[in-house]
């Protein structure tokens, strides 16, 4: 490989790095809600996995079984959208075939 193509190559990939890290901080700006029960249940979390509220219909408060299913069901809601938005943000900025964890 040339010389040049080495450095150019360099720069592509420390974009690509740059653009990664800017996509991932803009991951923690974005809120995703989960919910169970038709909305008695609504979790809501940033793609950081942050938990920023915790929404609990006040019927469900006198069934405590119940009431902890629903928050399962919520949050497996809820790391389920956070996952397809992280996987469709960060989609377009990696190469096909190259797998990250994010």
């Amino acid at each position: 490989m040339a010389k040049g193509g080495m450095g150019n190559l360099m720069k592509q990939a420390q974009m690509m790095q740059a653009n990664l890290q800017k996509a991932q901080n803009e991951l923690g700006n974005i809120e995703v809600e989960g919910s169970a029960s038709n909305g008695q249940v609504k979790i809501t979390m940033s793609c950081k996995n942050e938990v920023k509220k915790v929404l609990i219909d006040e019927s469900l408060l006198s069934d405590k079984e119940l009431l902890e299913d629903l928050i399962l069901v919520a949050l497996k809601d809820v790391q389920a959208k956070i996952e397809s938005t992280t996987s469709q943000k960060m989609s377009g900025l990696v190469p096909p075939g190259m797998n990250l964890p994010f």
